[in-house]
């Protein structure tokens, strides 16, 4: 088949040409339509559902709201977790479902049961699915700036800049944070009403029924039909005001009458502030799942511009976050990384081949892979990102080595032509097709091989799946495309541009051949110390192995921080709001090199990030680096960190954007590692998750080790009585009615003011009133004198939760910790030993591992049993294409030498072996069994000849060397650039780069000297 195929292109020189200048335009073309992001779509098939009832306490809403939606959403197809966080006035309710699973069908199936149980939800109660985004969905956020009331900004928000940015293809929502929500407030007037003899319930009734437009059908008018619209909508207070609540003695009591009305605002559950100024109005953009992110965020910038232009004077947007930035920063990283790569190699090309002509026809080779792999690319779906361009970066040592095989080949064939007029045309091609023949078979396997070992990659699951899928499909993207266009464009261009008889290897590979034999010579006279030196190298690697740290992901450096904090869980949202304020000039003020700081106190609009009004996420702006009075953004860090720790009784955890919605996502937890304990008391939960926090607090290398206090929340417990509300005439559902109307308020309706949608409330002042005041607050009645809550209710403080954290069912506390300066895998080994002497676990409670250590733990054991698997193909390869099981067997036992480098190298580099590092591992054992296979082909090619057992060896070994040279090099020089890069993506390509390149020592000298000296003794069959 191979000689089939290459027969046809040299047969079809032109056509084949003019296909690879097609393939040309369609790469080109692909490359300009892929999807470009920071990083690979690493959400699962999610769906989250929020749930808003107002003035209802964490276990109310637990019990009335998310108990119920929790057992009708069990049992859905293909569902894996169910998580859910019950707060004040909010629930939040999270499905995973399995990898693979459409989104749009499992929104419909939790839509489907959702609706079923809607009917039972309490009174008041609203909500329905989240949008479709991701938790990776943030691309912009940006503030409202401008000498104008928190309240004009947020309606300038609401209903002038949202609508147009909703509007852009890919945005799946703007959320709307801070500011005042603008809104008709009718407060009744307890002695007025109950001078009526009128209730809070017929206000409420009044408004609801007195605010419709309807339409009543078509009159005749002579020869034309008018419509009839009657309208009674409300537009203006004094609308609200003319309402007619009843009739006494025949006079219309109005709303005027026995309440105040006027512009209110309604209940906040968050703020934001900026600078330590004063609070601001911050708008987030949240992209559609599978959008791509650097096209949105040009269309969101864009906008803004435009929209900006239309603002009121002085009123302009200001972004503090835009993933933009880090989407270019590591297109930037990767792209630079590749075109240093393609320099490097093209410069080793020259240097070994010492011909320009056969080095320009090699490194065709790396734009037309690279194009054709852009084109494959486009037609799987894999957008172009930090990884995914990263494997191909790997790639570009490895794209060559077919191309220099087949090139070699047929410079030396050529240059072995008696004279150059020897050669025709005709039998030029003939002895480019014969010359290419000769080592197509072993190029095919050698690069089936590589290909095969990344076929691992593929199958991780989970997070690690979703990062490196992406790097194993464009390598062997580009590892096909390269081995295609190396057995018919190759050949070619080698038909056309080299000539015959006139080139001859450069002058310092003939001394370096020399040097090498010396070498050669001296190994097979002294085999015993050569092995037992191997054996002790690979004992001292086998020795080392255990004690490299072992990690999930090295932490990606985003450019922007976020800092978390966590203050006393009964703090009042304004109390919460001065603290941010004070927080953040003490940070401008101690860290000169931070731009800007904007926070985010309790929950989003949304509901898409239900904090408490005691959380707060500070986003951390800084000044270019060029700039920096700090050497390191570390110790940037750690500054920031020291200014916390001046505040006193709160929590600090500092983090990035991407890092925490990946955390979030994956576990439900911000942090390296969640420790969650399940449990059905509440009380019992807090107090083992306090011990298992000190427990982890006293491990070296915890960092911020934190659980939430979810206790110290004070609750006025009312509790009515049944018969004194009946001897008043009044039922349960009545005072809980009023007591929520004079508290939080009830919605009555909307009101259409200029298109604008305003909420219509009925209200009392009762968010100012305290516990006495509460006791006498009286309730109006139809019949008799208003009543005080007291005669109708017992009232009393206790104490209560801040949250109630379920999953699947269970509930649970959750202890959160980074790790710093310690591999993962070792802190969480000793963390599990050491809760588990310390924290005595009562009957019907449980510990679960999880975060970043559970992703390295299935990835570990994922690759433990594909690797393995990879190696029995590679097996089989190798036998089918040496045709020798001794020598199959004497390839495959040459990799375990050659990783020996790779474990070195990371010793001395002090990294830990992640998974970008065994990827390392995987593309060294790759190179090892191509470069042996090559070697090898070569020996076989000698002997079939007749040639002793010393010249097989020596002859052979001499004519691979620049070979196998010239492929270690451009392997190792194509990713010194990811080796010494930095920037967004650097922190990820260092270890593997560090792996290859420290391997690929070992691997090449193993390959040159102990390979021969293994062949000679035991690569020869028994006859």
């Amino acid at each position: 088949m191979l000689s089939r195929l290459l027969a046809l292109a040299l047969s079809q020189r032109l056509l084949v040409l003019l296909l690879a200048l097609v393939a040309v335009a369609a790469g080109v073309h692909a490359f300009a339509g892929l999807p470009i992001d920071a990083f690979p779509d690493v959400s699962s098939t999610q769906v989250k559902i929020v749930m808003k009832a107002p003035g209802m306490t964490p276990e109310e809403v637990e019990t009335r709201i998310t108990a119920p939606i929790e057992q009708e959403l069990l049992g859905i197809p293909r569902q894996a977790v169910l998580r859910s966080q019950s707060k004040f006035a909010l629930a939040d309710i999270t499905l995973d479902f399995v990898e693979g699973t459409d989104i749009y069908r499992a929104r419909q199936q939790v839509a489907e049961r959702l609706a079923g149980v809607m009917a039972d939800m309490p009174a008041g109660a609203s909500g329905g699915l989240a949008p479709i985004t991701t938790p990776l969905g943030e691309v912009v956020m940006f503030t409202v700036e401008g000498n104008i009331s928190l309240a004009e900004k947020r309606t300038l928000l609401d209903w002038t800049i949202r609508p147009r940015l909703r509007s852009i293809p890919g945005v799946a929502d703007v959320n709307a944070l801070g500011g005042q929500v603008r809104s008709f407030e009718v407060v009744p007037d307890i002695a007025a009403l109950s001078a009526r003899r009128l209730s809070l319930g017929q206000l409420q009734v009044a408004l609801e029924a007195n605010n419709r437009n309807d339409g009543a059908g078509r009159v005749a008018d002579n020869e034309e039909a008018l419509l009839v619209r009657a309208d009674g909508s409300i537009r203006t207070l004094d609308d609200v005001r003319a309402i007619a609540v009843a009739t006494r003695d025949g006079v219309a009591v109005r709303v005027a009458d026995v309440a105040n009305v006027r512009l209110g605002a309604l209940t906040r559950y968050g703020a934001v502030t900026r600078n330590g100024q004063a609070e601001a109005v911050q708008g987030l953009v949240l992209a559609l799942r599978g959008a791509n992110a650097q096209q949105l965020v040009r269309d969101v910038r864009a906008r803004l511009a435009e929209i900006e232009k239309g603002l009121p004077a002085g009123v302009k947007l200001v972004t503090f976050y835009d993933r933009g930035m880090l989407v270019e920063r590591a297109i930037r990283t990767v792209g630079t990384g590749l075109l240093e790569a393609v320099a490097l190699v093209m410069a080793l090309l020259f240097l070994f081949l010492g011909n320009l002509r056969a080095a320009l026809v090699v490194a065709v080779i790396l734009p037309l892979s690279a194009l054709l792999t852009f084109l494959m690319m486009r037609w799987t779906g894999v957008s172009a990102n930090l990884m995914s361009l990263g494997g191909l970066a790997i790639a570009i040592g490895l794209l060559v080595d077919a191309a220099v095989v087949v090139v070699e080949i047929v410079e030396t064939h050529l240059a072995q032509a008696a004279t150059p007029g020897a050669t025709s045309a005709g039998s030029r091609l003939n002895l480019v097709f014969r010359s290419v023949q000769e080592v197509a078979l072993p190029v095919f396997a050698g690069m089936l091989i590589i290909a095969i070992v990344f076929v691992p990659l593929m199958t991780l699951e989970g997070l690690e799946g979703k990062l490196f899928a992406p790097v194993a499909m464009t390598i062997v993207f580009a590892l096909g495309a390269s081995l295609l266009l190396s057995l018919t464009v190759i050949p070619v261009l080698a038909s056309y541009f080299l000539s015959a008889g006139g080139h001859t290897a450069p002058r310092w590979t003939a001394r370096l051949e020399g040097r090498y034999q010396a070498l050669l010579a001296w190994t097979l006279a002294h085999r015993r110390p050569v092995y037992c030196g191997a054996l002790l190298v690979l004992a001292a690697a086998v020795l080392v192995f255990p004690f490299l740290g072992k990690s999930f992901m090295p932490v990606l450096d985003e450019g922007d921080v976020i800092m978390q904090v966590e203050k006393l869980p009964s703090i009042s949202l304004q109390q919460s709001v001065d603290i941010d304020l004070a927080l953040q000039r003490r940070l401008l003020e101690a860290v000169p090199d931070l731009s800007g700081i904007v926070a985010r106190a309790g929950a989003d609009e949304l509901g898409l990030d239900p904090m408490g009004l005691n959380e707060t996420d500070v986003f951390l702006g800084f000044k270019p680096r060029a700039q920096w009075k700090s050497r390191s953004k570390e110790e940037l860090v750690d500054a920031v960190r020291t200014v916390s720790n001046e505040f006193p009784g709160m929590n600090f955890s500092i983090t990035q954007p991407i890092e925490m919605r990946t955390e979030e996502m994956l576990s439900g937890v911000r942090g390296d590692l969640a420790v969650k304990i399940y449990g059905p008391d509440l009380v019992t939960l807090g107090q083992l998750a306090a011990r298992v926090a000190a427990t982890l607090k006293s491990i070296p290398g915890s960092e911020e080790v934190l659980t939430t206090r979810n206790s110290g929340v004070q609750y006025l417990q009312v509790a009515i009585d049944r018969q004194a509300a009946g001897r008043f005439g009044m039922s349960v559902e009545q005072v809980q009615n009023d007591l929520r109307t004079l508290v939080e308020g009830r919605r009555a309706g909307t009101v259409l003011e200029q298109g604008r949608r305003l909420p219509l409330l009925v209200r009392g002042e009762g968010a100012a009133l305290g516990e006495q005041s509460l006791q006498n607050l009286r309730l109006p009645r139809e019949e008799g004198e208003p009543l005080p809550l007291s005669a109708l209710a017992r009232i009393h403080v206790v104490d209560g939760p801040v949250k109630v954290e379920r999953e699947n069912g269970a509930r649970l506390a959750v202890v959160r910790a980074n790790v710093r300066d310690r591999d993962l895998v070792g802190f969480v080994d000793e963390a599990r030993a050491k809760v588990a002497r310390e924290v005595q676990l009562p009957e019907g409670y449980r510990i679960g591992w999880g975060g970043q250590f559970e992703n390295q733990q299935r990835a570990a054991a994922r690759l433990a049993i594909v690797v393995p698997v990879a190696l029995g193909l590679i097996y089989l390869i190798l036998f089918l294409a040496l045709g020798s099981l001794r020598q199959a067997t004497l390839v495959l036992a040459n990799i375990p030498f050659a990783l020996v480098g790779g474990v070195f190298a990371l010793a001395l580099s002090r990294e830990y072996l992640s998974v970008p590092a065994s990827v390392g591992f995987i593309a060294l054992m790759g190179i090892a069994v191509l470069n042996a296979l090559v070697m090898i082909t070569c020996f076989n090619q000698l002997a079939a000849r007749g040639a002793s057992r010393l010249e097989v060896v020596t002859e052979g070994a001499r004519r691979r060397l620049r070979p196998v040279l010239m492929t270690a090099s451009i392997a190792a020089f194509g990713l010194l650039p990811l080796l010494l890069t930095s920037g967004p993506g650097s922190e990820i390509q260092r270890p593997l780069a560090i792996v290859v390149i420290g391997g690929l020592i070992s691997s090449t000298l193993l390959t040159l000297v102990l390979l021969p000296a293994l062949f000679q003794q035991y690569g020869w069959e028994k006859r």
